[in-house]
């Protein structure tokens, strides 16, 4: 797995290996994991997939910030790469907030497709 420095590597990526399916079905058991009330179809198209999950991350920082830190805990993204990001704008700490979860839901398809 090469290293993703942008969404639309990261989708390509998914495509190319015909795993996009398996990324929002990831993606949609950890939001039920955490209690977030949103939910994508299998065929959602992958910038509306970003969208609406930016919007729901940057109202989780907004209004209900302990879901927001429930939702980082249950997706497992890294501490360190949260802490890197500078607060002061929230809605671009929320866009890359939204890329490192769908990163970190991309890694966990991707590892277990090569190695069950």
């Amino acid at each position: 797995m090469k290293d993703l420095q942008t969404f639309d590597d990261l989708i390509a990526q998914a495509n190319q290996l015909n795993l996009y399916s398996k990324l929002v079905a990831q993606l949609n058991k950890d939001l039920g994991l955490a209690n977030i009330n949103l939910e994508f179809h299998a065929d959602v198209l992958p910038t509306s997939l970003k969208l609406m999950l930016h919007e729901k991350v940057f109202e989780l920082i907004q209004n209900k910030f302990m879901d927001y830190l429930n939702l980082l805990y249950i997706v497992d993204v890294s501490e360190a790469k949260i802490r890197e990001l500078d607060g002061n704008d929230v809605l671009l700490m929320s866009e890359n907030v939204t890329f490192l979860i769908l990163k970190r839901e991309w890694q966990k398809v991707y590892f277990r497709n090569q190695y069950s």
